[in-house]
């Protein structure tokens, strides 16, 4: 069984004010198979966890370690972490011009595999993968995410993660910017990879609404660069009747109180 796994991990970002911490300590563990909502305000390092794993340069890891089946995910280029089985949903997509989804996703999987896929059963699971999402056919020879619209390229992403299979799947507030027809579309996406794969998710997001339609196993409250309170789906509903308030008011105290 597959596991990634979080140890301790803090991480700092340079701004023009100077260095960051963001993340301060994070622990975690997700097993295949497992859905794993965060929630938490912003500001709060959701996002910084996300790109974390998934390599981005910008992140400094100062300390902890990050796992994938034992091996050191921070020892490994943004496209090691791919081909050992990490996909990324980003917030905010971008665009590829002059590279049409069609040769996106056969280099990706073929760079995946170390094969490339044989053309016929290819462009089956490409046709039916983009029928599953309601998106149009010509989509596929459309330049990556080039003219989409926020929802146009959500489902893109999704497409993505049907069709390269990951082990474990980060997606960072994949719902913002869907409306209710969109939402439901990418859910039903992220259920079936779910299902025929045994991935495992890392859910980011603000709002409980996606979570109407993927259910986590796991709720985590993240506040200040840590996980503040972690539970079950009941957690969610809980959140949105409470908000995040006293995690807030919780965690100013603790930092007003002078070390010994």
């Amino acid at each position: 069984m597959s596991v990634l796994e979080i140890k301790n991990l803090h991480v700092n970002v340079e701004t023009e004010q100077g260095t960051r911490e963001i993340l301060r300590g994070v622990d975690l563990v997700i097993n295949e198979g497992e859905i794993h909502a965060i929630m938490g305000p912003n500001g709060s390092g959701k996002s910084t966890l996300a790109y974390t794993i998934a390599g981005h340069p910008k992140y400094q890891v100062v300390e902890g370690e990050i796992l994938l089946d034992g091996e050191n995910v921070l020892e490994m280029s943004v496209d090691e972490r791919a081909r050992a089985g990490v996909f990324l949903a980003m917030q905010y997509p971008v665009e590829i011009p002059g590279v049409t989804v069609t040769n996106f996703l056969r280099t990706a999987k073929t760079a995946i595999d170390g094969e490339a896929p044989a053309i016929r059963g290819w462009i089956k699971d490409v046709r039916e993968s983009m029928s599953n999402l309601k998106m149009d056919s010509a989509f596929a020879e459309r330049n990556v995410n080039e003219g989409f619209s926020g929802g146009e390229k959500k489902r893109n992403e999704i497409l993505q993660l049907e069709l390269l299979k990951p082990k474990f799947a980060v997606l960072d507030e994949t719902d913002s910017g869907l409306d209710v027809d969109a939402l439901k579309i990418v859910s039903e996406g992220v259920n079936r990879a779910h299902a025929n794969t045994g991935l495992g998710v890392l859910l980011i997001t603000h709002y409980t609404r996606i979570l109407r339609y993927i259910k986590p196993d796991f709720v985590h409250v993240f506040v200040a660069g840590r996980i503040a309170e972690q539970g079950g789906a009941e957690l969610a509903d809980r959140l949105e009747e409470e908000g995040y308030d006293r995690y807030q008011v919780a965690e100013s105290a603790a930092e007003a109180v002078p070390a010994e």
